[in-house]
């Protein structure tokens, strides 16, 4: 028998690119280099999957191809499951490693992990992980962590191999499949973003040199923050562009606005610093999911398990709002938007997940898988945090119940923003667009070509507080809030507690209130100061 490749196997995930790619560099050095991506048909068809994301990640993959072609040695593309893929592989070469990035996934991928360590081991293999953003394995204390975020991404980014050596027995390939060959839905998001490294890089060149200078100001609103979000959110969770060269071309374009002085920058200057702290807290919140993988399916605080059950939701509140048909206009626009899109700002990405949490009363469990699967961003570490946090069942966060009546004369003053993505409402001019029922032509519009609003949104949101905060009332839920703070919390707030008593406390002692930013996160990154709608 022929003498087999010895190989070193590079498994991309949502890492595909070859710039900074620590993996493909380091084993570029030990030897010849089998570079593989594996579409797993099982992960796809998860609830939290669709195929605006396989749209995006495909693009990327593409370009990726590629990228390796030109160094030598083409990707290898296997549909299929990962374990049988290993293996078939490890009959084929002498697999010398594994190399890869760390990945802070859904529970699916979690559990592939596991099973693909335990065969590494099984199989004498060993498997090499290195980090790609902030998380870290095994953290014991969150203390320190934001230095240590610092120190990661000021390192310098690794150079992609100058050629790989091809391998003398070529591996078996497959073509990337379209999403109907992997049984998904379809899935019409006709005006979603464009994936791949070209795409990326461009989108952060935009941002910091063109569209980043109101972000700052911008970034709350639908209308504007389109425009003035980084809109790199879909790259970094897929990976075509990492984390350590947004942080680094964020902080060269602070020194060169700082080189340049004068007050022609200070919005420039502002806007950048507000963008560095939300890379922070991207990592932030995905330390969170590595930390307790189990907030993706439970509350995070299980006094609330009692509260709402994902079983027992109201099935036709929940298909109204995934439809952008509840009757509350700016909801109903900004579900609609990004049914066409793939992307929201972060305010209304909370406001979508408060108003079905609090106003429509549903768990946040389905509410969250349909909004996953219609972020073309999709980040399980960001996602399932937010979406508890937004559903008030982490106990320590303030809850935020967003009017979304008021959002939408704060957010879209003139209307045309609701007028545009729910054309039923067009022949009303002016902000009353956002109170279609108080409008003279109300009754040749609501249950006619618009519904009426399935709640009164004043009555629903002062029981949904009165609910959430009973629970909140006790020794034994403050003594679980404190632990989950320290597990869990920023640290950079300086709120040990966010804001729950001690036990010491003497009793009628105002509770120090927590800042109003704290851990309040994007479920991408674009973040702003929320607000609790009154």
């Amino acid at each position: 028998m022929p003498q087999r490749d010895a190989v070193h196997i590079v498994w991309f995930k949502r890492d595909l690119r070859v710039h900074d790619h620590r993996p493909l560099a380091r084993a570029a050095i030990k030897g010849k280099v089998l570079p593989l991506l594996i579409i797993e048909p099982q992960w796809w068809a998860e609830p939290d999957m669709s195929a605006r994301q396989f749209a995006f990640m495909a693009e990327c993959a593409r370009e990726l191809q590629e990228a390796l072609a030109q160094r030598g040695q083409p990707l290898v593309v296997r549909v299929g499951d990962a374990l049988e893929t290993f293996e078939a592989l490890r009959r084929q070469y002498d697999i010398e490693a594994l190399w890869s990035h760390e990945e802070t996934g859904n529970a699916w991928t979690y559990a592939r992990d596991l099973a693909v360590g335990a065969w590494c081991r099984a199989n004498g293999i060993a498997w090499h992980e290195d980090r790609q953003d902030g998380v870290i394995r095994h953290l014991r204390t969150r203390n320190g962590w934001a230095g240590r975020w610092d120190k990661l991404m000021a390192e310098p980014e690794t150079e992609a191999p100058a050629a790989l050596t091809p391998l003398e027995r070529t591996a078996r390939t497959d073509r990337l499949p379209t999403y109907r060959g992997l049984g998904l839905a379809k899935d019409v998001c006709p005006e979603r973003q464009q994936g791949g490294r070209a795409a990326g890089l461009a989108k952060l060149e935009s941002f910091l040199f063109e569209r980043g200078e109101t972000y700052r100001a911008a970034m709350s609103s639908p209308v504007t923050g389109e425009h003035a979000c980084s809109r790199m959110s879909p790259h970094l969770a897929w990976g075509s562009v990492s984390m350590r060269e947004v942080a680094q071309s964020t902080w060269a374009r602070q020194r060169q606005l700082r080189e340049q002085g004068g007050p022609a920058v200070s919005k420039w200057r502002q806007s950048l610093v507000s963008f560095g702290g939300r890379l922070h807290w991207h990592c932030h919140f995905m330390q969170k999911l590595e930390d307790e993988p189990a907030l993706e399916f439970r509350n995070l605080h299980r006094a609330y398990d009692s509260l709402r059950h994902p079983d027992e939701s109201d099935a036709a509140r929940l298909a109204a709002w995934t439809a952008g048909e509840t009757g509350l206009p700016f909801v109903d626009a900004c579900m609609r938007y990004l049914a066409a899109t793939g992307w929201l700002n972060f305010r209304m990405r909370a406001m979508l997940m408060a108003t079905a949490s609090y106003h429509l009363w549903l768990h946040w469990r389905a509410p969250g898988e349909h909004l996953a699967r219609q972020f073309t961003d999709y980040e399980p570490g960001i996602h399932w945090p937010q979406s508890q946090m937004q559903s008030g069942t982490t106990g320590i966060n303030t809850v935020r119940i967003y009017n979304p009546v008021k959002q939408g004369h704060d957010q879209d003053p003139t209307g045309d923003f609701v007028r545009r993505w729910v054309p039923e409402l067009a022949g009303i001019e002016g902000p009353a667009v956002h109170e279609p029922w108080t409008h003279e032509l109300a009754p040749t519009i609501l249950d006619k070509t618009y519904p009426t609003a399935i709640v009164d949104h004043i009555e629903a949101a002062r029981e949904a507080r009165q609910k959430i905060y009973g629970m909140r009332r006790s020794d034994t839920f403050r003594d679980e809030a404190n632990a989950i703070q320290d597990k869990h919390g920023s640290r950079k707030s300086g709120v040990p507690h966010t804001g729950q008593r001690g036990k010491s406390a003497k009793p009628g002692t105002r509770r120090r209130k927590p800042p109003a930013t704290q851990d309040q996160m994007t479920l991408s990154f674009e973040t702003s100061k929320a607000d609790d709608g009154a």
